[in-house]
């Protein structure tokens, strides 16, 4: 089989939540943070970075640690002390920034390089012209910074946080950003702001209603992109489980709301709300690079029943008359085509999971296993040995994989581990059944059915029904 890339994107054993896409001398880089495998909180660990070639978004590297928690001088190990959302540019004197937060000091943090992925060293706060740190003046709590920088050269820096009734201690005692995303302009060193904030006209949970933003307020996650001469801000929404954008003819004021880029659990397509999400909800984080003339959303998905364990998926996106058109969640993601209808493929990406009571929005305390399956992985975290799956597959689970290309296939099967008797259905999105699989073991097991389906482009969706709470390991196309 032929190289294809699959959501998530990235190594299985890999939970980059937060990805920012840049392309810089014909690679796509990846900054994010870094959870880890059923943590204990966001973000512990250090910043590594992943690169693509920028025509095969088949083929990424990793390319290592950049930038560890412990070269910062409030790095201290600790759940309070994790390294948020970072974003990177290149600045005009050709070295990269890493802009970062860390904690709840309301600090944004600057690291520097000489190349994009290499070894980043600690550069400084973003200050004002007096040298007071930014948000030591009682300024609206800084965090999830993104960067941009403009075809003149000026350099802006967006920041904000809009939680509603948050107690102050848990935010390190700052105020929330109540007004929606804010803007500082960036001197040439990087570090230095020119003037004050401002508010750029995204409105936060305070000033949206009655708004276009009602129901899309601004929360979190800041990124700011330019196509065809108009400046898009892509943010997380109060919602939490999808991206929006935002427009305007300026860079720091005038912005009008525009829609959703992605959401997890496809809320908002074809009039699906949440409570017939088709995943997991929770946070979600990213922005959008285009490519030969293509589009491409950049987002996370949830596992392992709390958020501390997110991974980076990707679509690509329709942009038609200066708008994005919502996308759909897929297992293809970046492949470009649909994936080859044979071959065996892991369960972990599959784009839609749920159980027989549907999906629930994940949280911070990890949820009990009931009757819900879940993506996860054996043993510890670590950085090899890629094996996640879907556990708990249950009476009623549902496990969707889109796309595939099917050409003569004869049989399908699924490779389950545990205890299991019963049956799983193969089914199309137009619900027609495709195999029906018989299961009845113990044990790592693979079970077949014959194929009742024909060629061409479909989804499957696999649906149990029976005893037993298998890992559902695999599935193969014959």
């Amino acid at each position: 089989m032929n190289a294809q890339a699959f959501n998530p994107y990235l190594p299985s054993y890999e939970y980059i939540p937060d990805g920012e896409p840049h392309l810089f001398d014909g690679r796509v880089y990846i900054y994010g943070s870094h959870d880890l495998f059923d943590g204990a909180s966001f973000c512990l660990g250090d910043y590594v970075c992943w690169s693509a070639p920028k025509d095969d978004l088949t083929d990424w590297r990793y390319e290592g640690v950049i930038y560890k928690r412990s070269q910062d001088p409030h790095g201290k190990r600790g759940i309070l002390n994790a390294m948020y959302a970072p974003d990177v540019c290149r600045g005009k004197d050709g070295r990269y920034y890493l802009y970062y937060f860390i904690g709840y000091k309301g600090l944004i943090s600057v690291a520097v390089c000489d190349t994009p992925a290499d070894k980043y060293e600690f550069l400084g706060f973003v200050k004002y012209a007096d040298g007071t740190p930014i948000g030591k003046k009682k300024e609206p709590l800084q965090f999830d910074p993104g960067v941009f920088v403009d075809d003149d050269g000026k350099v802006y820096l967006y920041t904000g946080f809009g939680p509603v009734n948050y107690p102050a201690f848990l935010l390190g005692g700052h105020k929330p950003t109540r007004h929606g995303a804010m803007c500082f302009e960036l001197d040439d060193d990087m570090l230095t702001v020119k003037g004050e904030f401002k508010y750029i006209g995204v409105k936060g949970k305070k000033d949206g209603k009655g708004t276009a933003y009602e129901g899309h307020e601004f929360f979190e996650a800041s990124s700011m992109r330019k196509f065809d001469g108009k400046y898009y801000f892509i943010y997380s929404s109060f919602e939490g489980h999808e991206l929006c954008w935002a427009v305007s003819d300026r860079p720091d004021e005038g912005f009008e709301f525009g829609g959703t880029l992605v959401s997890i659990g496809d809320v908002g397509l074809n009039g699906r709300t949440r409570k017939d999400a088709l995943n997991y909800l929770g946070n979600t984080h990213g922005s959008i690079i285009e490519l030969g003339g293509k589009y491409y959303v950049f987002y996370h998905r949830q596992t392992n029943r709390h958020q501390f364990s997110r991974q980076a998926c990707a679509e690509q996106i329709e942009f038609r008359d200066g708008k994005f058109i919502q996308a759909e969640v897929t297992s293809c993601g970046l492949n470009g085509r649909p994936l080859i209808g044979r071959g065996t493929y892991s369960s972990h990406v599959a784009c839609n999971l749920f159980g027989r009571k549907g999906a629930y929005t994940y949280g911070v305390i990890k949820k009990p296993r009931r009757s819900f399956p879940y993506f996860t992985q054996y043993g510890k975290d670590r950085e090899s040995n890629p094996d996640q799956h879907i556990a708990n597959f249950t009476d009623g689970a549902t496990a969707v994989f889109k796309y595939f290309e099917i050409s003569d296939v004869k049989s399908i099967s699924v490779t389950l581990k545990g205890k299991v008797n019963g049956a799983i259905t193969v089914t199309s999105a137009d619900g027609k059944t495709l195999a029906t699989i018989p299961v009845d073991g113990k044990g790592l097991n693979a079970y077949k059915g014959a194929w009742q389906g024909k060629n061409g482009t479909c989804a499957l969706t696999f649906t149990y029904c029976g005893k037993g709470r298998p890992d559902f390991i695999s599935f193969t196309l014959e």
